[in-house]
């Protein structure tokens, strides 16, 4: 399982989970453009099927791709092999509807809840297992200065941050992002993909 990304320093990575969602990946879009950073978007599969459009989006802008399930099922391990198959090969394929050949080479489980079968059936279909070490919590909309310090506290060399793109109302992580990304880039940091 992947917690931090390739690199020497200070080198970091960006991921949005739980888009596409309207209005909140088109903003999370034009940021992350105005910043010149590319970043991993981890995709739930109902979300794909429903907004294709966006799905083309993240792809002609250039950035990576992750699965998160077809529903994000956050008890995606306690099910069987088959079920955990099932919502990832049918994430993959309609994220590949929308936008056919473009590589997803990760998966990152509903909630952080892993497992070994669920890393296997990922292993199975070609995508390596995604996880963090900076969880902004903006889920939790407890306000940009938490979030803020979230990142400053967690955040060290080679970082994976988590925020979302999707899930629901991201005001608060917009915020977030338009002020932490031109920060950590004046702060000697460089964005990667993982």
């Amino acid at each position: 399982m992947v917690s931090k990304v390739k690199g020497e320093g200070k080198v970091v990575a960006l991921t949005l989970d739980d888009g596409p969602w309207p209005e909140w990946t088109d903003k999370a879009l034009s940021i992350l453009a105005r910043n010149d950073v590319k970043a991993t978007f981890c995709m739930v599969g109902q979300q794909a099927k429903d907004h294709p459009d966006l799905v083309r989006k993240v792809v002609a802008a250039g950035h990576t791709l992750c699965n998160h399930s077809m529903t994000h099922d956050i008890n995606l391990k306690k099910r069987t092999p088959q079920e955990m198959h099932g919502q990832m090969q049918e994430t993959l394929e309609w994220i590949h509807k929308a936008s056919p050949g473009t590589p997803v080479r990760w998966f990152r489980a509903p909630g952080g809840n892993w497992s070994e079968e669920v890393r296997q059936t990922a292993a199975s279909l070609g995508m390596g297992s995604l996880h963090w070490t900076v969880d902004t919590n903006d889920w939790q909309k407890a306000g940009v200065p938490k979030m803020l310090q979230n990142v400053h506290g967690q955040l060290g060399p080679r970082g994976i941050i988590l925020c979302h793109d999707g899930g629901g109302e991201r005001s608060q992580t917009m915020t977030m992002l338009e002020q932490i990304i031109p920060e950590l880039k004046s702060n000697g940091y460089t964005f990667v993909t993982p």
